[in-house]
This record gives structure tokens, C-alpha cells and sequence, in this order.
């Protein structure tokens, strides 16, 4: 088959013509353009192949590129596709770092409180402790100052903290990037941290919304409340919100509580030397503390008066004569005793106010000259002869007859020991508590002239002795109580029966569990010095129940009343008259028997000795129609002391207090029983009782009876003793 031509020049295939074969070839024009073959579109160049295509010219040979040319069209390439893709990815990377930051940025503030509700918090609520005068006790809590305006405080003082924490505060923004790498490059240096880059104001974020903890995500938000604070706040402003709330040890929150806690001075009147120590307290407040580690901050405050020359904040001469002779002034940390009222105190917060969500003043009854006094009676006397008598600790708490509490001394020294030996111990009280098993013998008709034998006796094998082992036969209950005759206590506790012994002291103010058996005459159940101070306070007024208080009074800052203490109803819990005949025996006490040397010259005085079993408590619980004192000395551990007995140490303190507590205060008697009980009384029941050869039979014992003693129990010259005791106490002798 074959194709012919046709008008206009289109060719038809013809088959089976050999011919023809040769019009099939490829040509030039039907060769598909490669990569390197660029089309020509010049006119030339389409004349050309349609020329060919004709077959009127032969058809051009194509040359191969040459290698070189080649090679620089490949390396031309690839050059200008790396930079290309360079400058791409370097994009993209950026782009990714944006939005990776403005992640974290949306993550930490996530966990953050919503800026625009955001406010400076108020500061944690304080308790103010003020004494009977209105001064200044101690402070619980966080133990804040008072806010102090920068331009009240001298000028060195915020350029301190300048100097030496942030040299370009009121350059930044709230963040340093200088004083970063200048920290970054220091600590790659000395291979640590040792430098930090926070700012101020960073670190009043920290202080005012964040934790202490160390972590990445903290210091993320302290960076973004910081930007915010900058924003929201002036540099002023930031500055004093940092120096009312910067922590500067021993739990003292801003410049006044701190200059007020080492110096005993407002932060108004500090030094150049002092306003330096406050500010090197900074870096470490509970190492560098002045009370307690003054060496530190005193090296310390020399590196920060250098900073402060550099940086011409004061002269050089002021620096040097800073360094060369500090004027610091720093409070030590004494015994403090009165922190001993301040525990107190707290504890019965909660019960008066319930829980504090604001700063409070709580007015107490606490007289701080006698507080002074009492701490260092205890001081004093522990210091002189603790050695000597092998006594550790002791406690004292002074009230009036109307229960309110003038001094409390809950132990030697407070920065030691903070348990409270005044209110929390308790220890047996030995013969201080013989006044409740007289009372009760009274209220059960006895008089103070009854005639009583001592002499042995034996309660199921226990045989209790006086404690010079001496028997003296008959004896007046009056004898027998000043003398603090044991035997006489047992016979009387089991006659008036054990349990009304125990009613009669609850009755008064005792609130510990008492043991109602034979030896509770002898005062082997434990009680507190508070409470047996109180129970004996019925004594000096008249009768009347009392409840130990220390709060009067509490007020927030500004003003407010949260609380006033009403007065106690008056519940007479002992006849007038058994008053009286109790004060005239406990006299006896202190002018004839075991507490001579609690005499206070010139004020009618009451009181009881007591000491426990192996001498492993001492007490004398003494008062006049002023003050009600107790005072207990002996170690926490219960060891035994050196013969430490209530007539020796414990009268020593008690009377160099009230001695004291006394000078200046009117004379009272103490209450007496109606048509009075005295002299006459005595020397007429003595008249007219002759010493019995055996004791009444005690009543409500449970039926024990204890052996009938006769003379041949006592010792003739004890019964001579005796007889010249009663002649003396008859006719005006003193004994």
C-alpha cells in the first residue's frame, strides 16, 4: 500500500515502495527537547529546520557540551541551590523558634492567675503581743514591720540594696539581659553559681506570687510577672514594695520588722554600717543572720559597702570609716522568756477569735517590769547554784488574786527549750498541796487549834515519814501545816476521806486528773504551776474561784474588737471564814516553819512549801493580798536533785521577786474570817486542850484505823521541842 501526495503538501505513507523508506528518519524537529536543550526561537533557526525538514539541506550535526563548560553549568547549579535552600530553612527555623516562645509563653501563663486580676497580696496576718502597759511583748506570725515610705527611710539605705543586688534597677525593664551574661560568664568561670542575674524586681515576684522552688517553669513566671510589674508599677513603687517584704531572717519580713529585730531601732534611723548588714542579709537570711552568726554579716555588710562606694552611692572615706569601726548594734538572742507567754498565747487564740485571717494585737495582763524581774530571779538563782543542788530547769507564774497573770517563766532560756514548764509540765507538787487536805478538814469542822497526833503510821505497808524523821506527838494543825508534818496530812487525808480531798481541790482550780488514795495528802498526783497557782488564789481573795488568764483584749490593726474578756462571775467556792483560818495557818509558814526566808518585810504573806519524793521537785507557792507566785525548780528528765527542797531555792526566787513586785504598793492584809481568827483563838484552845495519848478514830477511810500512838512514839526531846514551839507561837516568841 502506498500513499500519495496530495494538494497542499501533505504526505501520504505508501507501502511497499522501498523509496519511500527513506522519508521515515527522524529529524531534528522530532527530537524532544532535553534539560540542556534550550529552543531556539529565532527566525533563522525555524527557517533552518523547516529546510531540513524539507530535505533541501542536509540535516546539522549537534555537538556535545564540552566537559568544562558542563561542569561549570553543574556547579553553578548546585551553588545557587544551596544558598536558596538556606535561606529557606533558616525561615522556617525562625518561625518555629517564635512560635515555640510564644508557647511557652502561653504555658507559664497558664499557670499563673489572670494578669489583669493580678494584685500585690497583703501581707501574712501578724499577732501583736502588747503587755499591761502597751509595750511591745513579741510578735507571732511572719513578725512584719510597719510599711515605711522610701522617702522616710535615708537615702543610703534603698541604694544598698542597689549596690550590691541590681546596679542598673532603674535602667531595665524588669529584666537584665547585662546583668545575666554578666552572671552567666562569672559562673562558667568559677565553675558554679556563684553569681545570680535576678533582678529586683524579680525577685519581688518571687517573694510576693511565687514558691522558693527552683525550677525552669518558676523562673519562666518570675520573669513574666516581673515584665508585669514593671508595666503596672513605677521603680519607686517596686522598690518600696521590695523593702517591706524582702525576708531578713529570724522570721523578720521587710526593713522595719528587721531593723527593729537586730538594732532595736526604727529602719528610719539605721546607719550607713547597718543599712549595709540589712542589706547583705539578703543573699542568705537565716545564715547570715547578725544575731545569731555576726561574723557573717559582718563580712558580709563590708562587701556591701564596697559595692556601694563603687557604684558612688557614698564616698570612699564614708566606706572606710564604716568598714574600720561599725556601729552596729546588734540585739542577742537572750533567753527571751516571754516567749514563753507569747506560745501561750497562741494556744488560746483559736479558742477566742477562731482562725486569724488578718493582723491582730492581742492586749495581755502581763506587766513587763515584773516579767524582767521574774526571768532574772530564775536566771540568777540557776546560775549561782543549779550545780550545787543539781537543778536544771525551773518555771515561775505571778497573778493576781483575780487570776490575771503579771509574769510567767516557763524555763531558763527560751532559744534552748521552748517547752513550757510554767503550763504544760506537770510534777508533783509534795506538800504544796497539804492546804487542799486542811481545807477539807476545816470545811468537816475541824478549827486550826484541833490537836492532831504525829507519830508513825503504816497505810498497807507504806510507812511515810517526816522529812527530818522526827516526831513530835501533839501537835495543833496550824503546827502541823507550817511544819509540814507528813504524818499528820496522811491521818487527816484518810479521816476527812481521800475523794473529798480531790473534790476540794478540783473545787478550787485544780483541772488535772487527781488519784483519790492515801497518798494524796502528800500531793503524788501531778498538776501544772499555773493551776495550783490558781487554786490557791481563792486564799488571797476572799474565796473566790479565779480562771488564770492572759488575755485581756484583741483588735485588728485598725481597730476593730474581736474580742474583750468579760469578768469572772464571782463563785465562792470557800467559806469566808475557812479563809481565814487558812491564811492564819499558812502564815505560820513563812514566820515559824518550813519558808522563813520567804518574809517580806512589812506585807502580811501566806504561803506553802512542797517537795516530792527524792527531792526531784521543789516548790514554794507563796501570796499576799497583791500577788499569788509559784515557783517550781528540777529537771525535765525527773532525776533527782542534790536535796533540793522547797524552803531553799525556790523561797530564794519567790522572795526576790515579790520583793521586788511589792516596793512602792500600798499594804493589804490578807482576808481574815469574820470576827477574826488570831492569837486569842490559839492561846485559848491551848489552854484548854491537853495532848491526847491517841488520835480520834479517822472517819471515812474505808475502815482503816490507824495505830493509836502514845508519848513513848515521840522523843523526849522532841516533846521539848514542841513544848517550846507553842510557848513561843503563845506568847510572842518567834521561832
Amino acid at each position: 500500500m502506498a500513499w500519495g501526495k496530495k494538494k497542499g503538501g501533505r504526505k501520504e505513507p505508501l507501502f511497499g515502495l522501498p523509496a519511500a523508506l527513506s522519508d521515515l528518519r527522524l529529524t531534528a524537529a522530532d527530537r524532544v527537547p532535553g534539560g540542556d536543550d534550550k529552543p531556539k526561537k529565532s527566525a533563522k533557526s525555524s527557517a533552518k529546520r523547516k529546510a531540513e525538514d524539507a530535505g533541501d539541506q542536509p540535516p546539522r550535526e549537534r555537538k556535545a557540551p564540552a566537559g568544562r563548560s558542563g561542569a561549570k553549568r553543574r556547579a553553578k547549579s548546585r551553588g545557587g541551590f544551596g544558598l536558596g535552600r538556606l535561606v529557606y530553612w533558616g525561615a522556617v527555623l525562625s518561625l518555629w523558634g517564635v512560635i515555640a516562645v510564644i508557647g511557652v509563653v502561653i504555658y507559664v501563663g497558664a499557670h499563673l492567675p489572670p494578669i489583669q486580676s493580678l494584685e500585690i497580696p497583703k501581707r501574712p496576718p501578724t499577732i501583736q503581743i502588747v503587755g499591761i502597759d502597751g509595750s511591745m511583748l513579741a510578735q507571732r506570725g511572719e513578725m512584719a514591720g510597719a510599711n515605711v515610705a522610701l522617702n522616710d527611710l535615708p537615702p543610703y539605705l534603698p541604694k544598698a540594696f542597689i549596690a550590691i543586688e541590681d546596679r542598673r534597677f532603674y535602667s531595665h525593664f524588669g529584666i537584665d539581659p547585662v546583668g545575666i551574661a554578666r552572671a552567666l560568664v562569672t559562673n562558667v568561670l568559677h565553675r558554679g553559681v556563684s553569681q545570680g542575674g535576678s533582678t529586683l524586681t524579680q525577685q519581688l515576684a518571687k517573694n510576693l506570687f511565687l514558691t522558693q522552688e527552683r525550677t525552669m517553669q518558676r523562673k519562666l513566671q518570675e520573669v513574666e510577672l516581673a515584665i508585669w510589674l514593671e508595666r503596672k508599677h513605677s521603680k519607686d513603687e517596686i522598690l518600696e514594695l521590695y523593702l517591706n517584704r524582702v525576708y531578713f531572717g529570724s522570721g523578720a519580713y521587710g526593713v522595719e520588722a528587721a531593723a527593729q529585730k537586730y538594732f532595736g531601732k526604727s529602719a528610719k534611723n539605721v546607719t550607713v554600717a547597718e543599712a549595709a548588714m540589712l542589706a547583705g542579709l539578703v543573699k542568705s537570711p537565716s545564715r547570715l543572720a547578725p544575731n545569731r552568726n555576726p561574723e557573717g554579716a559582718e563580712a558580709r555588710a563590708q562587701i556591701v559597702l564596697a559595692a556601694m562606694a563603687d557604684a558612688k552611692f557614698i564616698t570612699d572615706a564614708q566606706a572606710k570609716a564604716s568598714i574600720g569601726h561599725p556601729s552596729y548594734n546588734v540585739k542577742p538572742a537572750g533567753a527571751g522568756t516571754v516567749n514563753y507567754v507569747a506560745d501561750w498565747v497562741g494556744e488560746v487564740l483559736d479558742d477566742l477569735v477562731g482562725q486569724i485571717d488578718e493582723s491582730i494585737k492581742v492586749e495581755t495582763t502581763i506587766d513587763p517590769k515584773l516579767q524582767s524581774v521574774a526571768e532574772a530571779a530564775i536566771i540568777d538563782e540557776l546560775a549561782a547554784k543549779s550545780v550545787k543542788f543539781n537543778v536544771s530547769q525551773g518555771a515561775l507564774v505571778a497573778m493576781t488574786p483575780d487570776g490575771a497573770v503579771r509574769a510567767m517563766v516557763g524555763g531558763r532560756n527560751y532559744s534552748e527549750s521552748q517547752y513550757n514548764r510554767a503550763v504544760t509540765a506537770k510534777r508533783q507538787p509534795g506538800s504544796s498541796f497539804k492546804p487542799f487536805v486542811y481545807l477539807t478538814a476545816l470545811e468537816q469542822g475541824l478549827t486550826p487549834d484541833t490537836m492532831r497526833q504525829d507519830a508513825p503510821i503504816e497505810v498497807k505497808g507504806w510507812r511515810p515519814e517526816n522529812y527530818t524523821h522526827e516526831y513530835f506527838g501533839a501537835v495543833t494543825l496550824t503546827q502541823a501545816l507550817a511544819m509540814s508534818l507528813n504524818t499528820v496530812a496522811i491521818r487527816l487525808g484518810l479521816e476527812v476521806g481521800p475523794k473529798n480531798v480531790v473534790r476540794t481541790a478540783h473545787r478550787l482550780g485544780i483541772s488535772s486528773k487527781l488519784e483519790p488514795n492515801a497518798s494524796i495528802a502528800l500531793g503524788t498526783s501531778e498538776v501544772s504551776v499555773v493551776e495550783l497557782v490558781g487554786a490557791y488564789a481563792p486564799f488571797a481573795n476572799g474565796g473566790f474561784a479565779v480562771a488564770p488568764h492572759v488575755v485581756t483584749r484583741i483588735r485588728t490593726l485598725s481597730g476593730k474588737l474581736l474580742y474583750m474578756r468579760q469578768p469572772d462571775e464571782r463563785n465562792q467556792v470557800v467559806d469566808p471564814r475557812y479563809v481565814g483560818m487558812m491564811n492564819t495557818m499558812m502564815r505560820e509558814t513563812l514566820v515559824s516553819g518550813t519558808a522563813k526566808k520567804a518574809e517580806i518585810p512589812g506585807w502580811p504573806a501566806a504561803g506553802k512549801t512542797g517537795t516530792s519524793q527524792d527531792y526531784r521537785d521543789a516548790w514554794f507557792i507563796g501570796y499576799t493580798a497583791n500577788l499569788v507566785t509559784g515557783v517550781w525548780l528540777g529537771n525535765d528528765d525527773n532525776s533527782p536533785t542534790k536535796k533540793a527542797t522547797g524552803g531553799g531555792l525556790p523561797v530564794e526566787v519567790w522572795s526576790r521577786f515579790m520583793k521586788t513586785a511589792h516596793e512602792g504598793v500600798p499594804v493589804a492584809a490578807l482576808p481574815s474570817a469574820p470576827g477574826g481568827w488570831g492569837l486569842s483563838n490559839l492561846a485559848q484552845a491551848a489552854s484548854q486542850v491537853s495532848p491526847p495519848t491517841a488520835a480520834p478514830a479517822p472517819a471515812n477511810n474505808g475502815g482503816y484505823r490507824p495505830p493509836p500512838p502514845t508519848r513513848a512514839n515521840v522523843r523526849p526531846e522532841a516533846a521539848a521541842g514542841l513544848d517550846g514551839w507553842l510557848m513561843d507561837r503563845l506568847f510572842g516568841g518567834n521561832r
